[in-house]
């Protein structure tokens, strides 16, 4: 789409200015001029216009024939030859899209030579065929190849919604996806669902910060493309007697994009614990006030044998290091308990953990927005509250 002012018929009347809701637009020397990067073709200006010296034009939209697209698709990524946790909820919920639809799920699997062995438990989470690409090249996961080979199953076998897990590799590698296939894509996804007359597929995400929460629809593209936040969604229970259909290929690598190599790979030491996959979580935000009083929250946390967490308010100020984070910006989780220490509630760190199992916040504020999803609430000094808490459960597990 694109936007103009026909000057022959634009007489500086000034009528576009306030009509504009973003304040794109200016009137020097009698001419009107619009500022394409405030403007967002919102349509406003042009019915303003008495003299219709503003013109919105759009370009043809190419409707794909979505009657050539059929099932879903679900890619599995995997680390060091084992399937990412991520994979087994996207199952889970794949099966209930799938059933929807009345098509079959399918699991996308690349890798090394050693990579075969995860189908079976894919198969067993829900899934009727694995497509599976094997090749040296792919036993770790690079942009290119990974893209490359995708893009190229995906025109081949025209699967109607494909979906990722919002990791660092699938944030990375559905953009370069959607852009190679020209569909669209919507990120960090926590809601899907099939619309009952439609059948497209309802994409929710959080928008503004996380003030709202926003459903998506793709009418015009396939495939349906979305990356789905970790720990949204439950895991899949594997059905060990489920049958499933391999379909197996040696894709051919272009030497072109073996641009880079990993040569070795080095795990942070100091990330004793994966936060996504915790089952009890201790977080502590900018009320524990210095850095040196995460002590308490790494003692507590031990004591119940719980993963240390964190607000974004901790992090921006350097009190620890960034694999804590919860949050929009940070990690989303979903343990059995989770135990919130001088944090407020901010949205966007709700957004992180909210559908805990259980919230017990710490807080001196009774106000606290914290409060209103908490399971328990505690008001009182976390500094008097949380090393009482902590002997007492010493005493009580001995």
């Amino acid at each position: 789409m694109g936007i103009k002012v026909i000057n022959d018929k634009c007489i500086g009347c000034k009528l576009c200015v306030p009509a504009c809701p973003l304040g794109a637009i200016k009137v020097e020397n009698r001419k009107a001029i619009i500022d394409l990067d405030k403007c967002n073709l919102c349509g406003v200006c042009p019915s303003s216009c008495k003299f219709s010296a503003i013109e919105i034009t759009k370009e043809d939209v190419h409707i794909v024939d979505k009657s050539q697209y059929k099932n879903i698709w679900v890619f599995a990524e995997q680390y060091e030859g084992a399937v990412h946790p991520v994979v087994i909820e996207l199952l889970g919920e794949g099966r209930k899209l799938a059933k929807d639809l009345g098509v079959e799920l399918c699991a996308l699997l690349l890798g090394g030579d050693t990579i075969e062995k995860e189908t079976k438990e894919l198969i067993e989470c829900g899934a009727d065929k694995v497509y599976l690409a094997v090749a040296p090249e792919l036993k770790n996961y690079t942009t290119l190849p990974y893209s490359t080979i995708i893009s190229d199953m995906i025109r081949q076998y025209k699967p109607e919604i494909v979906l990722f897990g919002a990791t660092t590799t699938g944030r990375d590698l559905a953009s370069r996806v959607a852009a190679r296939i020209n569909a669209g894509l919507t990120a960090d996804c926590t809601g899907l669902a099939i619309d009952k007359e439609t059948k497209l597929l309802m994409q929710t995400r959080p928008a503004f910060g996380g003030n709202i929460m926003a459903t998506i629809i793709c009418k015009n593209h396939r495939p349906q493309m979305s990356t789905v936040r970790p720990k949204v969604f439950k895991k899949a229970t594997p059905d060990h007697s489920r049958k499933g259909q391999v379909i197996r290929s040696t894709p051919k690598i272009d030497q072109s994009d073996l641009l880079v190599r990993i040569v070795d790979i080095i795990k942070d030491a100091t990330s004793k614990v994966n936060l996504a996959e915790a089952e009890i979580i201790v977080s502590g935000g900018r009320g524990i006030q210095a850095p040196e009083n995460f002590k308490l929250i790494e003692e507590l946390a031990g004591v119940i044998g719980g993963a240390v967490g964190a607000s974004r308010a901790t992090v921006d100020a350097g009190w620890i290091s960034s694999h804590h984070q919860v949050g929009q910006t940070g990690k989303t989780v979903c343990p059995k308990l989770y135990i919130a220490v001088g944090i407020s509630g901010a949205i966007q760190h709700l957004a992180g953990m909210g559908s805990s199992d259980i919230i017990v916040a710490i807080n001196k504020d009774p106000d606290a927005p914290i409060f209103k999803v908490a399971t328990y609430g505690i008001v009182g000094d976390l500094f008097d509250v949380v090393p009482k808490l902590t002997r007492k459960l010493k005493e009580v597990r001995g």
